[in-house]
């Protein structure tokens, strides 16, 4: 389910493919890695025992340029309502990898079918405060793909220019004081939707990989 063939469609931006691949942890290979927002983290009291979770990082090549795929989730959620988040969840004793655990979320939530997938890689993981290892999984989207939102988890399904999301005039690092510190919470504003928290993080992590592979340029 997580090979790198992608039957009924092709890729037509090979380069976008090379630039992200370069920047992310292989395929076949889960990072066994800290997760790189601990120190963030120090000193509030997680739980002793994090639960795995994959979340899925669509990239579409538009003729417009590459985007990302994200959703807002509905309002009437227990846990995160109504904020902008990647297709995921919990990685199940029957998911092969956390690259199958994305895509079967994705295809639960917005009806992405394993075939319209191509799975790239992963980036690094990191922990949220309510009790997650989150891996995120990077993945190119047939441009084809319209998304069909499972209406009692998703409200909306939108793209983001990634060339936006790259740029570090567009990240905004909030102050707040939490668990006696003062932290920082990434944000992004693009149209109506404010991107922050855990998927902002995710993006940051995404833009550093490729910065650091001298991948991208704004």
């Amino acid at each position: 389910m997580h090979g790198d063939c992608c039957p009924g469609w092709v890729v037509h931006d090979a380069a976008l493919v090379n630039r992200l691949r370069a920047a992310l942890y292989a395929v076949d290979t889960p990072p066994q890695v800290a997760p790189w927002n601990l120190g963030e983290l120090d000193g509030i009291a997680l739980p002793k025992v994090m639960r795995p979770a994959a979340v899925l990082v669509g990239v579409v090549a538009q003729p417009s340029g590459a985007q990302v795929l994200l959703t807002r989730r509905n309002e009437h959620l227990r846990q995160h309502a109504g904020q902008v988040s990647f297709p995921g969840g919990g990685i199940d004793p029957s998911d092969t990898s956390p690259a199958a655990a994305a895509l079967r979320e994705a295809q639960e939530e917005i009806g992405l079918a394993p075939e319209q997938a191509q799975v790239l890689g992963y980036l690094d993981p990191l922990l949220t405060i309510t009790g997650f290892r989150v891996q995120p999984t990077v993945v190119m989207l047939d441009p084809d793909f319209r998304a069909k939102p499972q209406p009692d988890e998703v409200a909306e399904v939108f793209q983001v220019p990634l060339d936006l999301l790259m740029d570090p005039a567009q990240l905004e690092a909030i102050p707040l004081t939490f668990s006696g510190r003062v932290r920082h919470v990434f944000q992004y504003r693009y149209s109506q939707q404010r991107i922050w928290g855990v998927t902002a993080s995710i993006l940051y992590n995404l833009r550093q990989r490729l910065a650091q592979t001298n991948q991208w340029r704004v």
